[in-house]
Parts: C-alpha cells; sequence; structure tokens
C-alpha cells in the first residue's frame, strides 16, 4: 500500500501539554535546567579523533578509508552533530556567542558549513513541529513521493540524506538563513577544508567527507531521523531510543524527555525519565537503530509520508495547503 499524503493534525505541536503536566508533578525537574561546559571537550576529542585518523589514512587504500569512515568517523561526526545540536539549544555555554563558536568548531570535520544556519532553524522545530512552513525536520511531499516505500528509495534517501536536509531550510521564508555568522561559518569551513586538502590530502578529504555521509545517512546511526519523528507506533509523534548508541548520541535518544524539557542539557536527559517515569513508560519507544534501520527499509508500511504534518502553528495559520483527505492510500 503507497501512502499519498502525511498523516494530518488539527492539533497544535503535542510536548507543550505534558510538559506542564510534569512539571506540576515533579517541580523538581526544574533543578536539571541549565548547561554543560564539559561538552566542549567532547567537541575537541570528536575533532582530535577526525583529524588524526584523516592523518593516519591519508596514503591508505581507499576501501581502508572507506571502512574507517562507517566504523570510526560515522560516530564522532554523529557526536559533533549532537554537540552542534546542543549548541543551538544554548547549552553549553551562557554566551549566544560562545555557543556558536563552540557549533563552527564542532562543524569543522562535518565539511559542510551548517552550524549557524542550524541554530537558526532548530528551535522552530520544537515550537511548530510538522508545520511544513517552519520545520525543516519536515520533508518535502516531493521528497516523499520520489521515495515512497520501496526499500531500494529508502535507501537512497538514507545514504544521501544530506542532500535532502541542506535543502529543506531554504523553503522557510519567515527565517533569515544569511547573515555575517553565516558568512563566519562558510569561511572558517572553506578554509579548514582547504588546509585539509593542502596538508593531508585527496585521501583525509574522502575519510571525512564518508564520514559525513554515513553519520547521518545509510547506517545504524542514521535510524535516528526515523526513530524521533516518524510514525512507528501507530499516531505517536516523537519516540525515544533507549540503547547503547545514547553514548554517542549523548542521549539525544532521549527524544520525548528533549522535546519536553528542551533546555535541560544532554547528561541530565535520563534524570527526567527517572523523575517522571510514569509519563514515558507507557509510550512507544526503540532500543536497537539496528534493527529500526531494517525495519525502515523493507516494511513496505514505513515511508517518508509516514509523519504527522498540521497547518495549527496556534494563533496564526501557516501558508501551507492541507489535502482534502486525511491519509489517502492507493493499492
Amino acid at each position: 500500500m503507497k501512502k499519498k499524503s502525511f498523516r494530518w493534525s488539527d492539533e497544535i505541536e503535542p510536548h507543550k501539554l505534558r510538559t506542564r503536566t510534569i512539571i506540576k508533578q515533579h517541580p523538581e525537574i526544574r533543578e536539571l535546567i541549565g548547561r554543560n561546559p564539559y561538552t566542549i571537550l567532547v567537541i575537541a576529542f570528536c575533532v582530535g579523533v577526525q583529524l588524526v585518523t584523516a592523518y593516519l589514512l591519508k596514503d591508505a587504500a581507499w576501501y581502508w578509508v572507506a571502512l574507517a569512515a562507517y566504523g570510526i568517523g560515522a560516530f564522532a561526526c554523529h557526536s559533533l552533530f549532537v554537540c552542534i545540536h546542543e549548541c543551538a539549544h544554548n547549552l553549553i555555554f551562557k554566551n549566544r556567542v560562545a555557543n556558536t563558536w563552540a557549533g563552527i568548531f564542532a562543524n569543522l570535520p562535518t565539511l559542510l558549513p551548517s552550524s549557524v544556519s542550524f541554530q537558526k532553524y532548530h528551535l522552530k522545530h520544537h515550537s511548530f513541529q510538522g508545520v511544513e512552513a517552519l520545520d525543516a525536520d519536515m520533508p518535502f511531499v516531493w521528497e516523499a513521493k520520489l521515495i515512497n516505500n520501496s526499500s531500494f528509495g529508502k535507501a537512497m534517501w538514507l545514504l544521501f540524506y544530506p542532500v535532502f536536509q541542506a535543502l529543506r531550510p531554504f523553503r522557510l521564508k519567515e527565517i533569515n538563513l544569511f547573515d555575517s555568522w553565516t558568512l563566519v561559518n562558510w569561511a572558517v569551513q572553506i578554509s579548514f577544508t582547504a588546509a585539509v586538502v593542502i596538508f593531508l590530502g585527496p585521501k583525509a578529504i574522502l575519510y571525512l567527507a564518508l564520514s559525513f555521509f554515513f553519520s547521518v545517512g545509510l547506517h545504524p546511526l542514521g535510524a535516528r531521523w526515523v526513530q524521533e519523528h516518524f510514525l512507528t507506533h501507530g499516531e505517536q509523534e516523537t519516540k525515544s531510543y533507549y540503547g547503547r548508541l545514547n553514548v554517542t548520541n549523548l542521549n539525544v535518544g532521549y527524544h520525548n524527555e528533549h522535546h519536553d524539557f528542551p533546555s535541560v542539557p544532554w547528561n541530565n536527559l535520563p534524570k527526567i525519565k527517572a523523575i517522571a517515569g510514569q509519563h514515558y513508560d507507557t509510550l512507544g519507544y526503540h532500543t536497537s537503530y539496528t534493527r529500526l534501520l531494517f525495519e525502515f527499509l523493507f516494511n513496505r508500511e514505513l515511508s517518508v509520508f509516514s509523519r504527522t504534518a498540521r497547518t495549527n502553528r496556534g494563533k496564526i495559520s501557516a501558508p501551507v495547503a492541507k489535502p482534502l483527505n486525511n491519509e489517502a492510500l492507493v493499492a
């Protein structure tokens, strides 16, 4: 069965009500709100891992480069993406500029200058989840139609996920993606990439590029994008992941907890579940990214259309046309 539409909801973003309920029952959770400046050490470590590995592989055969990117670089890069995410929420330093610089630093080995832009559009995802005009995490309709539910198409979607993700922010008309900080991000990134090419050579760049694509693409870690908001458990919009790769993910697998309390740094997210477990234990969740990856690829009931979309953004209507049918299916 091929889906022709996202699941459409008339409700606003789903996390606010649970947040108010939990805070009322467990006001001590407010003590978990804050920052974790030690995250900068995680950034420095992962950047160092990528640079050292790139240096060691500068004269290696291409297949060793690819294997190292899949087995080492993908994990380091994924951790760096989560650190950029922490910077977007200002969860490392009190000073916003310091967080911006930390994000630019974390961005270096991933080659694509994206940290500053991510800071601008990510918070909209929290406030307007599923609203296409404001949520860059929502796929395009044409993207979902192109891929739909074929196993090969979904594999290609994951492999080239960075390309699709890079296109989505340009539809966010209410956000100015280009400013002086964007130029700084690009200038630093181009300078870094040029230095790697000059001093380490093309194999090092190949390692960094493959690490980037694997870290968010056709890899067990890429299943995170399915885990977070794909409809794998009925109509539940957000799912958490409680598995071992939360070490690499810096606990961003605790995704319901993060959306409910986005001002809580990564190291405190498991404490939210420990305190308010009665609100999370009854929700669907995942424990294996590898199992979820294969389920997404081979379950024909799951497609890029397996997301909840909405036009309701609160008091103002978003400029997105809602289809006449709720979720049309065609054999």
